[in-house]
């Protein structure tokens, strides 16, 4: 609650002129100084300030150190004032904005600013434990203090976590021992913040509560404040774990190195998050100058990456960028901090970098209209703002109370990174199904024309497979039936052919003939099967000559490359081996096996007629023209014969041939002439 101004200028006065009656309070009450109660916000608070030198100033901080734990008073050169003139109301926030000059001249360096707070619980129920909670508290190391009835008595001293006071915030805990001994009347508390005299402070507003009602606000603005950032950080050396192992295997591609370099100096810029900061003020210095100056690299680094989404490349700028950066970076060393205040002029650079490297950004996302770069750029937009609000609160320009924003645009930029990265991904997989839907249309349209091709290509063959196979037939019946024919016709036209020999020459022309339409027949590569035929045209005329044929054929596997041109050839083989024996050998029986060789077969034709002498048998037409045959065919010929043993005759043939029509397998000896059998 707020008191009028009047009414405490009149109790001011009343006290001033009546000192006989302002002795009458007792000293721990003060009635200028407004009554809080559970869980109330004091906008309001009564402050002193003490000139302290730097002596006064660590004989504070050890006599705290030395009263931790113990019953000992601090010096009575070092409390709060207890002259009612020297305290004077404040509104709260109190705050002294950042100046970059850093002239601290004067016979005072230091001043602690005592901040006191009255509470008194709500019908004088007291809880357990009593909290002071403010959300900011920005000086040297904040101590605070309880009025008993023994004098101050200190329950909170920051000097272990000073470096971190500045982000985190103050919580105080009131043991219950000393709640106990407020029964019934008020708690008086003082903060107490060393502060340089012309130095930057922040003191915010406080809340006085039972301890289970403050609790939430603390936990609330530390994970929003340390939470959150220390949570971004993880999120970052994983994202950078896994861009460098893409440019590892992709280094013609600079951008994964660049978002890699972007996530580690943005880990250097929020390192106060995760780690305890130096003890030493120069250690300290230099801590501050590498989180600092690597704001100005996290922006040079995410504008050259986004500029990676636009095929123009942009070097001048990028050149410029880095010169300034690392010119910035060498005036802004802690080294020159004697001559002005290198912190505010880091943070003025960083400002330079941002606003400069963002409006540029924003004109080649205007040019390229890509969307990638637009996400990024507008991501940039916010986490701009977002940097300039907490530049304000650093520098004590507005917005005390608020939380530091940057970790958030963190996430912002770095979920336009991923939705930039998504969308190109997925745009190269839409150029690839696009890519692929042509070229399977490509691929339809050329399977149809080479279907249609294919079909007339198949048309040709076939009309040249039946010209091939009319001119064969043509050849065989010109050669074999129309020269037996022509022969007999001119013999019979010159009285030189007698009519059984007509007849016999017509017979054999008959057997050719149906030679010729057995080898057309389709056989399925079963060689079995077109012996069996030659059987069945041959028997009669064997039976008719008196020959006993015995039939020994075994089965034999299928052989792919016997089609009507090669059986054709095996057909005329056997003929003639039978003719040979019809007329030559006056045998009275002939045996027809076959054997199955593994890579070759055998076709055997045995008589039991005269035989004749191989050694003066003569060459004939008829054996050229079996091993022709033979080689068309690639196999072998053996004959075997002598005078009044028979002959034997033996053709075998692969199984199968090369691609080049040559047998698979060892062709063995060449082909042997049959001597007489191949007469004139």
């Amino acid at each position: 609650m707020h008191f009028p101004a009047w009414i405490l200028g009149l109790l001011l006065a009343l006290l001033l002129c009546a000192p006989q009656a302002r002795a009458q309070v007792p000293p721990r009450l003060h009635p200028e100084l407004p009554t809080m109660r559970a869980g109330e916000q004091a906008r309001t608070a009564e402050l002193a300030v003490t000139a302290l030198s730097r002596q006064d100033l660590q004989a504070w901080w050890t006599a705290l150190r030395r009263i931790d734990g113990s019953n000992a008073a601090l010096p009575a050169t070092l409390l709060p004032p207890e002259e009612v003139q020297a305290w004077r109301q404040v509104d709260l926030p109190d705050i002294r904005q950042r100046a970059i000059s850093t002239d601290f001249s004067g016979p005072a360096e230091y001043q602690m600013r005592w901040y006191r707070f009255r509470y008194r619980a709500p019908d004088d129920r007291w809880p357990t434990s009593v909290a002071l909670y403010s959300p900011k508290v920005v000086g040297m190391a904040t101590a605070v203090l309880v009025r008993t009835e023994a004098g101050w008595r200190p329950i909170y001293d920051n000097q272990a976590g000073a470096r971190e006071q500045w982000v985190r915030p103050l919580w105080a805990l009131i043991p219950g021992a000393l709640t106990a001994l407020h029964e019934g009347q008020d708690m008086e508390i003082v903060l107490a913040v060393p502060v340089h005299r012309k130095g930057f402070y922040t003191v915010t507003t406080a809340w006085l509560g039972a301890r289970e009602d403050l609790e939430p606000m603390v936990e609330r603005r530390w994970a929003l404040q340390i939470g959150v950032p220390q949570a971004t950080g993880l999120t970052l050396v994983v994202l950078a774990l896994f861009s460098i192992t893409l440019w590892w295997c992709r280094r013609q591609e600079p951008a994964y190195l660049l978002f890699t370099l972007a996530s580690l100096a943005w880990l250097l810029r929020n390192l106060h998050y995760h780690l305890d900061m130096p003890r030493s003020l120069d250690a300290l210095d230099w801590f501050w100058w590498l989180t600092h100056a690597s704001m100005s690299w996290v922006m040079l680094l995410t504008f050259m990456f986004a500029l990676r989404f636009v095929p123009t490349r942009y070097r001048r700028f990028e050149r410029f960028g880095l010169g300034f950066v690392v010119v910035t970076g060498l005036l802004t060393l802690p080294t020159w901090g004697r001559f002005y205040d290198t912190v505010v002029a880091q943070h003025l650079a960083n400002g330079v970098v941002g606003i400069l490297g963002t409006g540029f950004m924003l004109r080649v996302a205007w040019r390229a209209r890509s969307r990638e770069l637009w996400a990024i750029v507008i991501a940039l937009v916010i986490g701009l703002g977002l940097g300039v609000h907490d530049l304000g609160l650093l520098a004590g320009w507005g917005w005390p109370e608020h939380i530091y924003l940057m970790p958030f645009s963190t996430l912002i930029i770095v979920a336009s990174f991923l939705y930039a990265v998504r969308s190109r991904y997925l745009g190269a997989l839409n150029q690839v199904e696009r890519a692929n839907e042509h070229l399977a249309q490509r691929l339809s349209e050329q399977g149809r024309q080479l279907s249609a091709q294919h079909e007339q290509l198949r048309e040709a063959e076939r009309q040249q497979a039946l010209l091939l196979e009319r001119q064969r037939l043509m050849q065989d019946m010109h050669d074999g039936l129309g020269s037996s024919l022509l022969s007999a016709m001119v013999a019979v036209e010159q009285g030189r052919m007698e009519q059984p020999t007509v007849v016999e020459v017509l017979r054999e022309c008959v057997d050719d003939l149906r030679l010729v339409i057995d080898s057309l027949e389709p056989v399925g590569h079963d060689l079995v099967s077109l012996l069996a035929t030659m059987r069945y045209r041959l028997a009669k005329r064997l039976q008719g000559s008196g020959l006993v044929m015995e039939w020994d054929v075994q089965d034999l596997p299928p052989l792919p490359w016997l089609e009507p041109p090669d059986a054709l050839h095996v057909l005329r083989l056997l003929q003639e081996a039978l003719n040979n024996v019809l007329k030559h050998a006056r045998a009275q029986r002939v045996r027809i096996a076959t054997r199955d060789l593994g890579d070759r077969i055998e076709i055997r034709v045995e008589d039991d007629g005269q035989g004749f002498d191989m050694a003066s048998a003569r060459k004939g037409r008829g054996l050229r023209n079996q091993v022709k045959r033979v080689q068309r065919l690639g196999g072998t010929l053996h004959v075997d014969s002598a005078p009044g043993l028979g002959t034997r005759l033996s053709l075998r043939l692969p199984v199968s041939k090369g691609e080049d029509g040559t047998s698979g397998a060892d062709p063995g000896p060449p082909a042997m002439a049959p001597g007489g059998q191949g007469g004139a």
